[in-house]
């Protein structure tokens, strides 16, 4: 807190990272998660509170209940009408969360990496560059760029001649029947 009892940038940049992490990744996290303690943990941090920037670097740990982010270095950019940019860089970015339960069913993880993740608040978008894959329970897809649009509720993948197999792979498990009635 500053003397005048205001948060300073640099906790609520710290802040922010969490809550667009588990906004923005590919499904929603856990409820409880958001009422669970931010712990990120790295090997230096810089505040320029003038320029709205905020950087992380050096193994850099986020984590809040069951989501976890392992990344190189993190960067908050804040724009003057308060919506961030959030850019994490590693080799690669690593997340994890685990889902809400639905339809009777527990929530399953969700894990991705990717060598550059970026979140925009102001289009709700995720964007996962280079060697991204995602994998939900143990269905999985790889590309070269996934892209989420959490308005639309919607992704799509790329490949690219940096993809190892140079196209979009998806794995889909078989799902178990309905119960017959």
């Amino acid at each position: 807190m500053t003397s005048k009892g205001r948060l300073s940038a640099p906790l609520i940049a710290a802040c922010t990272v969490v809550a667009m992490l588990s906004v923005a990744l590919p499904a929603r996290a856990e409820r409880a998660d958001r009422d669970k303690p931010t712990q990120i943990e790295s090997d230096r941090m810089s505040s320029d509170e003038a320029r709205g920037l905020t950087i992380f670097d050096g193994h850099v740990v986020v984590t809040q209940g069951t989501i976890a982010v392992r990344a190189d270095r993190i960067v908050v950019r804040q724009e003057a009408d308060g919506l961030r940019h959030i850019t994490a860089t590693g080799d690669p970015v690593h997340f994890k969360q685990r889902t809400d339960a639905s339809g009777g069913k527990p929530g399953v993880w969700i894990d991705g990496e990717a060598r550059r993740v970026e979140i925009d608040e102001r289009t709700e978008r995720v964007e996962l560059f280079e060697d991204a894959r995602l994998t939900r329970d143990r269905d999985e897809v790889r590309g070269n760029q996934i892209s989420l649009d959490q308005r639309a509720e919607s992704f799509s993948v790329t490949s690219g001649a940096q993809t190892s197999e140079g196209r979009v792979r998806a794995v889909i498990q078989p799902k178990a029947p309905p119960p017959a009635k």
